[in-house]
Order: C-alpha cells, then sequence, then structure tokens
C-alpha cells in the first residue's frame, strides 16, 4: 500500500528488514533498543502483526511492530514505532499504524483495541496514539502498567546482572556517578473499540 500523504510504500516485514529495523530504532530517541538478532527475528515471527515503509528505493524508513495479545487477541499490542531522521513528521508512524490497522481488518483478523506503552517524556508517541484514536473515533485511556521501579537500575553497579569491571575504587565512584537514569515507568494506552 502506498501512502500518497507520505509517499513510502508500507507492508509486513521480511526477515530481510531486521537490520534495517535495527539501525532506525538505533536512531530513535527515546526507544528501547533491542539486539540485532530480535529484530530479525521480530521480522520473522510477527512479520504479519508488523509493517515496514519503503522509500522509492526500497530502503526501509519506519517500522511499527506489534502481535496479537494471546490472552486477548483482538488486541493489538504495538511493540515498537520509529522512523528514520530523513523521514520524520512527515506522518509516516500515523500511517504505519493506520495500514497495519486496516491490513489486518482486510485479511479478517482486524482488532478491536490497541494498546501500546509510552513512557511520560515520550511526547511524540503520546501525539501518534492520540491521533490514532481520534482518527478511530475511538476512546484512549492510560494507566501505569510497570512503574519506574519494576525495571533494574541499568547503571547499579552493585547489581549482579549488569556488566562492569570492579576496577579500582576510583573507577567504582566514577561509574555511579555516571550511572544511567533509572527507566521511567511505562504507561499502557488502551485505544478501542476500533471501528472496522
Amino acid at each position: 500500500m502506498t501512502s500518497p500523504k507520505t509517499a513510502v510504500d508500507i507492508g509486513p516485514a521480511r526477515p530481510a528488514d531486521g537490520a534495517d529495523l535495527w539501525r532506525i530504532a538505533r536512531g530513535a530517541e527515546g526507544l528501547d533498543l533491542n539486539s540485532p538478532y530480535s529484530y530479525l527475528l521480530w521480522c520473522r515471527d510477527f512479520a504479519a502483526t508488523s509493517a515496514v515503509a519503503r522509500d522509492a528505493s526500497g530502503r526501509p524508513v519506519g517500522f511499527v511492530t506489534g502481535y496479537l495479545r494471546p490472552e486477548a487477541p483482538e488486541t493489538l499490542f504495538v511493540w515498537q514505532v520509529a522512523v528514520d531522521d530523513s523521514h520524520r513528521g512527515t506522518g509516516v508512524a500515523g500511517a504505519l499504524l493506520d495500514a497495519l490497522a486496516e491490513r489486518l481488518t482486510a485479511e479478517g483478523r482486524g482488532p478491536s483495541r490497541l494498546e501500546a506503552t509510552v513512557t511520560p517524556g515520550n511526547v511524540a508517541s503520546d501525539r501518534l496514539f492520540r491521533s490514532f484514536a481520534r482518527r478511530r473515533g475511538a476512546a484512549l485511556t492510560r494507566e501505569v502498567l510497570f512503574p519506574a521501579d519494576a525495571f533494574p537500575d541499568a547503571g547499579d553497579p552493585t547489581d549482579p546482572g549488569t556488566p562492569t569491571d570492579p576496577g579500582t575504587p576510583h573507577d567504582q565512584a566514577d561509574q555511579a556517578t555516571t550511572a544511567a537514569p533509572a527507566h521511567e515507568p511505562e504507561l499502557l494506552y488502551r485505544i478501542g473499540p476500533l471501528a472496522r
């Protein structure tokens, strides 16, 4: 499907897209970056519930990854949405969400609800999902799904799950003062019911 507003072609993910999706995610601010391997698997195992935007040369410039929740198969959970710098602010993210919802509906698997998590500081994602809800004439509710204290502190040198070189006491002090900030809470956005 070609989106006339954004001049990109939108279709399902393909396994060969995995490296490009990782590259796009790496360049996106505020997005948790997964391993390159996870993007390759995602493009293989969840291609039917994901979408990729391609420029005129066929190069991926944006994506939305999602899955139908096993406990609620009429709910599409959107895992990640990211757009390459070259296409940010052009409506690609919204076009991706619309195209994915329309494709699933055309295949008879259309979701009646959409869910996603957004951190409080992610204004762009908040706007994206609010706009999607308005276009669909659907209600949007928000609640905390995972509070900040549910996440491990990635910069805590005393956390056994954090890879560090113990070094000297001076090194430990430097690590403690340059520790990564704690993860923000993840707010669950629920949108629905979606018009089919």
